[in-house]
């Protein structure tokens, strides 16, 4: 996921909506380079692809992920689905052609080749177009940016409005594909408890952590480690 390199580099996820980096020559290099050589015993990992790249033939990119031993991928890296529907960036973006048909196409794509599918959106309305028409393997409701740390943006949502937003739309996807696996992620689902609340209210098979697991505990840990260092002081003479 270039979002997660961009995070390492304490940069928020919504960075990579900007040419910082080319999304999915960075997922497949940082994959390629840092994470497949890390792995160790039986590991399932998810490649998150830009399905709008138009320099990229995603046959020849989802055969590369197959190639390094990576089974599984998604839509989100990253998805129009991020962008206001009622926004004029949303209506140039779509006009240009960049567009949840090409995600759409991707995932069932993948799931041609035998790959595991996990679609993602950030409302009902794309999220029922995408179980409808690429029939994932796995979906995930994405509540909305993830609160905490230097970068996250709060919205004000409780853990428990969180939940109930997810579990919500789980029901509605459920109604459409029975069988898929509904995961949670996003808005207020940010520490270990955040995300136990989760599992005792709603009906989703398992968490997608992203910042949780590595901007905010990286934030801390060189935050408390340099704030250390800081506090010294030469002995009194």
């Amino acid at each position: 996921f270039s979002g997660a390199r961009l995070r390492a580099n304490g940069m928020g996820t919504m960075s990579m909506m900007w040419p910082i980096l080319d999304s999915n020559k960075q997922t497949l290099d940082y994959t390629r380079e840092d994470i497949m050589p890390a792995i160790k015993g039986d590991s399932f990992i998810c490649a998150c692809l830009n399905a709008n790249d138009p320099l990229k033939d995603m046959v020849m990119v989802l055969n590369q992920c197959k190639e390094m031993g990576v089974m599984s991928v998604s839509n989100i890296g990253p998805s129009i689905s991020y962008v206001d529907k009622d926004s004029e960036i949303y209506r140039v973006l779509t006009k240009s052609g960049i567009t949840l048909d090409n995600e759409i196409e991707m995932l069932a794509l993948a799931r041609e080749m035998d790959m595991v599918s996990i679609g993602l959106a950030f409302t009902m309305e794309d999220s029922i177009r995408i179980l409808e028409e690429a029939q994932p393997d796995i979906f995930c409701f994405h509540a909305g940016t993830t609160k905490g740390g230097l970068k996250g943006y709060d919205s004000g949502e409780s853990i428990e409005e969180t939940a109930a937003r997810t579990e919500e739309a789980n029901k509605e996807l459920r109604k459409i594909k029975p069988d898929v696996m509904l995961i949670a992620h996003g808005a207020a689902l940010e520490t270990p408890s955040d995300a136990q609340f989760i599992l005792n209210h709603t009906s989703c098979e398992g968490i997608w952590t992203g910042s949780s697991t590595e901007r905010i505990p990286i934030e801390k840990a060189v935050y408390e480690a340099a704030k250390e260092f800081a506090d010294l002081r030469f002995p009194e003479s």
